[in-house]
């Protein structure tokens, strides 16, 4: 009798880009389109803001946090000690302009520091403003993101012909095998950039390839969320002639990618403004701040998401990568966690607001036990059991 076929293991998936969970968003886009004042107003932080092409020379880089509910409603319930939310870091990159793949302007060292950054908020700028100049002379956002969309292009097609020259000499000259996989998949990289001008995320890669331009941090591998900043004007009335044509370039060049209309010179007054005159502000006004979506947005973008722990003593948004077992989550606590795991004690958050009490959660059957096979979900509130050699220790943060 032949054996008994065992449960098939899942495919392996693999994502692109690096693997952790201080994952960096850089704010990318031509000279004057306000990225270093929406950077300000997203990080409270006083990035230089000034009418000249290249005021941003090195990257500044802050951590914002994550605006979130659900950690909001922990923090009231347990009022604790020490409160510390999920966080997302944010690098604000200065001005590209045309030809920076070859170093016009300051593109070599941008370019390298967009390199550096797991995703890429891509601000455009769809506003007229006399005192505040145009690189190009005028305003044309759809013109400007394609500058953008090429120069990034042609950078990882000059990285990855000086890298296939390298592997080359090794495969062809040195009989290196190992090294020909790497390098069949680059001349495939190398030559749908050249010949389809669409970035490399755009392509259905093998788990193989992936690991294999994983090693490169290709710049079109990283994901692009579309920010079109506009005047405040334009933001409230919600309008402006340029929208409808940004969204048709995004859905044919980047298709899937998100757009978001946001209008810094209005997050920037409110950022000024006492609590109270923010709110009235934005009655007035029939407005609303679009701050709050784009963090979210971006630390979604980058594929990352947190598990609660709570309590009196702390309440503390941890950050994983989406589909993090159990184990591994733990690790984030404490590495002794990860090396003695037990089991995951876990509640729902929704659970856990609706039934009122942890033990209202186990009353009612909703308190579950999950081994080390359990994917972490978003907003689960944990309880973590491990063994630190002698005997069993509980462990909540």
């Amino acid at each position: 009798m032949p054996p008994k076929k065992g449960k098939e293991a899942p495919p392996k998936t693999v994502l692109f880009g690096r693997f952790g969970t201080s994952l960096k968003i850089g704010i990318v886009g031509l000279p004057n389109v306000g990225k270093s004042t929406f950077f300000n107003v997203l990080t409270k932080s006083q990035a230089a803001a000034e009418n000249f092409p290249f005021c941003t020379i090195e990257p500044d880089t802050s951590r914002v946090p994550v605006p979130d509910v659900r950690y909001d409603f922990l923090c009231e319930y347990f009022k604790p000690a020490s409160k510390i939310p999920a966080f997302l870091h944010v690098t604000d990159i200065a001005g590209l302009v045309a030809g920076a793949h070859e170093g016009q302007g300051l593109g070599n060292a941008f370019l390298s520091h967009i390199k550096a950054c797991d995703a890429i908020f891509h601000l455009t700028r769809a506003f007229v403003d006399e005192e505040v100049t145009h690189v190009d002379g005028d305003v044309n956002p759809v013109r400007d993101l394609g500058t953008i969309f090429d120069e990034l292009r042609l950078k990882d097609i000059e990285f990855l012909r000086d890298r296939i020259s390298d592997l080359e000499k090794k495969v062809t000259r040195g009989g290196d095998k190992k090294s020909l996989p790497e390098y069949e998949c680059l001349c495939r990289a190398l030559k749908f950039l050249e010949e389809e001008k669409k970035p490399i995320r755009h392509v259905a890669w093998g788990v193989n390839d992936i690991e294999y331009l994983n090693k490169h941090l290709l710049i079109t591998a990283k994901p692009i969320v579309y920010l079109v900043n506009l005047s405040e004007k334009d933001y409230i009335r919600k309008k402006n002639k340029w929208l409808a044509k940004i969204k048709e370039w995004v859905d044919t060049n980047d298709p899937g990618a998100s757009v978001i209309p946001i209008s810094a010179s209005l997050e920037a007054t409110l950022f000024d403004m006492p609590d109270e005159d923010k709110e009235k502000y934005l009655q007035e006004h029939s407005t609303t701040s679009v701050l709050e979506k784009v963090i979210k947005l971006g630390y979604k973008t980058l594929q990352l998401e947190y598990f609660f722990t709570a309590g009196k003593d702390e309440v503390r948004a941890w950050t994983i990568q989406k589909g993090t077992k159990a184990p591994q989550a733990a690790g984030k606590i404490h590495t002794d966690f990860e090396k003695g795991f037990i089991m995951a004690e876990v509640m729902k958050y929704d659970d856990f607001k609706e039934l009122g009490s942890e033990a209202n959660v186990k009353a009612n059957g909703k308190y579950r036990q999950q081994g080390r096979n359990y994917t972490v979900e978003d907003g689960d509130i944990i309880f973590f059991k491990f063994n630190a050699g002698a005997g069993l220790t509980d462990k909540k943060k």
